[in-house]
């Protein structure tokens, strides 16, 4: 019988129901949902599919333990009382990563990733029947989160957080996360037969998940993870027949109409090498164009896009002017719907209409809005010739 694990995974703050529908859609059992993660039971081969399969979780965390701790001595007993010799082999390297805190009486990370590390070792000693461990096996990368006194410690097996595809070798200077960008495409009823438009590419974010979206290209499958070296965990071939699973899922024969525009012509250009890079340049349409000059003939489409908010404060002048621009520009283009992304307060007064739904959003820890402007359904003979 296969071994059934408890797997973390954990996303945007404000996109968790995204992330559950995700993992619902692989077939995987989840167990609970809070802020900012999903928790879900499987085998190694749900390690194998998450990794690879999903667009909008951060990373895949194996659980080791969950728990009450408010003294140092009371973490490092319970962490002692942990398993480790189950998952981390005599020659494993292990160390704690990331410790973070929120509103709980441990709450030095530094001291949290040391207390852990030692009493790891120490229950690893008495298992393993070593004094010193050589560290030169694979690498097992533990995190270990607190919040309102409750740990949760995991070993994470993703390595380099999801978002990075490996197709993004140019970014603009604020760039939208893959993962983000994937989930709030998941929030639109956008379909790949749709227009898609987004007159802020930058390096193209937007429209190359769009189109891996539309070709269900899997976002991992052209990079590796670290828990493809748990050679006493996971069997090599769990992770070809993901692999595999995912080359039988693509769709090469679809066309799209899917376009990025920016008025910087060299963010087109890096936009344009993203594509290439994620292999979906054949569907999307790149062009140096400004939002002023936004028009398409035909209706029923999407303008999904994030627009600059001012980050800089010399930016900050231009956008009562830039999102005139937009709502203008939306305002040309007949049946459409709009989202948009952006930190800025004051993005629906200039814009010149309310949006019809709107979601908080953590970027990081930027608070930011999904403003959302829905336009009509399409009829269905119009489905039908699209």
């Amino acid at each position: 019988m296969k071994n059934t694990y408890t797997f973390l995974a954990p996303c945007h703050f404000g996109l968790e129901s995204v992330l559950k529908r995700e993992l619902q859609d692989l077939g995987l059992e989840i167990s609970l949902v809070e802020d900012g993660r999903v928790t879900f039971q499987g085998d190694m081969q749900a390690l194998c599919r998450a990794n690879i399969f999903l667009r909008t979780a951060e990373r895949v965390l194996l659980q080791v333990g969950r728990f009450q701790a408010e003294s140092f001595d009371e973490l490092f007993e319970k962490i002692k009382a942990l398993p480790w010799e189950d998952y981390i082999p005599a020659n494993g390297k292990f160390w704690v990563t990331k410790a973070t805190s929120v509103k709980s009486r441990l709450f030095s990370p530094s001291d949290i990733q040391s207390i852990v590390k030692k009493a790891m070792v120490e229950r690893l000693k008495q298992h393993h029947g070593v004094s010193w461990f050589p560290e030169d096996g694979a690498a097992y990368p533990v995190r270990i989160t607190f919040l309102k006194d409750e740990a949760v410690v995991g070993i994470d097996t993703s390595g380099v957080s999801l978002h990075k595809r490996g197709y993004r070798k140019l970014a603009s200077k604020a760039p939208i996360t893959e993962t983000l960008a994937a989930a709030l495409l998941m929030l639109t009823p956008w379909k790949g037969d749709r227009i898609l438009v987004d007159p802020f590419c930058g390096c193209g974010t937007f429209p190359i998940e769009a189109a891996m979206m539309a070709a269900n290209m899997a976002p991992g499958v052209n990079r590796s993870f670290t828990a493809e070296e748990w050679k006493n965990l996971v069997d090599r071939k769990l992770w070809y027949e993901a692999v595999t699973e995912a080359g039988d899922l693509l769709r090469e024969d679809i066309s799209t109409d899917i376009q990025g525009y920016d008025i910087d012509p060299d963010m087109v250009k890096a936009a344009r090498e993203n594509a290439r890079e994620a292999g979906v340049d054949h569907l999307i349409h790149f062009q140096a164009r400004p939002v002023s000059e936004l028009r398409h003939p035909k209706k029923y489409g999407f303008l999904v896009t994030n627009p600059p908010y001012g980050e800089r404060l010399e930016e900050k002048a231009a956008l009562p002017g830039l999102y005139r621009e937009i709502g203008e520009a939306f305002a040309r283009l007949d049946s459409w719907s709009m989202y948009l992304i952006t930190g800025y307060e004051d993005a629906e007064r200039y814009i010149g209409r309310k949006a019809d739904r709107n979601r908080k959003i953590y970027n990081g820890m930027l608070k930011t809005y999904f403003y959302q402007y829905l336009g009509p359904k399409p009829p269905r003979r119009q489905k039908q010739e699209a």
